[in-house]
């Protein structure tokens, strides 16, 4: 198995740049994050070249304080589109192979359209750089009132749109708390799947504790023969160093 070092959580006490090098340092073969926009996009390049680790993906910007994403908020094309943007040439820029487009806290019908609407225009925005268009469900727990909140929601949405670049984040966190049975749901969906992430149920730790035996998870997914690197969207409880037992040999 191959892992990537969300750097959302992962070392977010320092600049990206030294969080991607710590993530080179511990052994992990990828990197993704969530905004870095803060950050000259040369520079977070510069770390990438340098530690040889590709980043996997970025998110469209939040909102407001207090919001949590645009995409299907209706009133705010617009701006979702600009958010959109903005993650696309970011992406190209650091050379990242996904944009994770996020849907805000919204629900119903004009809602719904609101959101295809924005995924086609990334889908169409994100084609031209061979960059994937990734929508993710989160669990009622962490994110009530968020549009998209189970999977069978998101593979309906992708069946509508048709867009090849338009794929699932599978995220065994969220579908742990929300929905349940991963190694099943996976399986069912795995032709729509872009990306896949993890963290302890339902603490949102490391992988090594919770409810989910991540052992097996990670056995059944490395039996479908899935070649990216899975990432590790976990809270560290302290310093992220003395939490990666289960990446140096605790459960794979």
């Amino acid at each position: 198995m191959r892992f990537s070092a969300n750097l959302g959580f992962l070392w977010n006490d320092r600049p990206l740049p030294d969080a991607i090098r710590a993530a080179k340092a511990a052994g992990f073969d990828a990197v993704e994050c969530h905004w870095p926009y803060d950050v000259p996009a040369a520079d977070v390049r510069a770390a990438l070249d340098e530690t040889g680790l590709p980043m996997l993906g970025l998110n469209t910007v939040r909102g407001a304080p207090g919001e949590n994403g645009l995409s299907a908020l209706p009133g705010r094309e617009a701006e979702a589109k600009v958010a959109i943007d903005q993650a696309v040439d970011y992406a190209v820029a650091i050379g990242a192979g996904a944009v994770h487009v996020m849907a805000g806290f919204a629900d119903g019908a004009s809602a719904h359209a609101a959101f295809l609407d924005n995924l086609r225009y990334a889908t169409q925005a994100a084609t031209p750089h061979g960059i994937t268009i990734l929508i993710e469900p989160l669990n009622r727990h962490d994110a009530p009132g968020y549009f998209l909140t189970h999977t069978d929601q998101a593979a309906a949405i992708i069946a509508e749109l048709a867009a090849p670049n338009l794929k699932l984040m599978f995220d065994c966190y969220h579908v742990g708390r929300t929905e349940g049975d991963i190694v099943t749901r996976l399986n069912t969906l795995l032709p729509l799947v872009g990306h896949i992430q993890f963290a302890s149920v339902p603490d949102r730790g490391a992988p090594d504790h919770g409810e989910v035996n991540y052992a097996h998870v990670f056995a059944e997914i490395a039996a479908c023969d899935w070649a990216h690197p899975l990432g590790a969207e976990y809270k560290p409880d302290g310093a992220t160093d003395a939490t990666l037992g289960w990446l140096k040999g605790g459960l794979v």
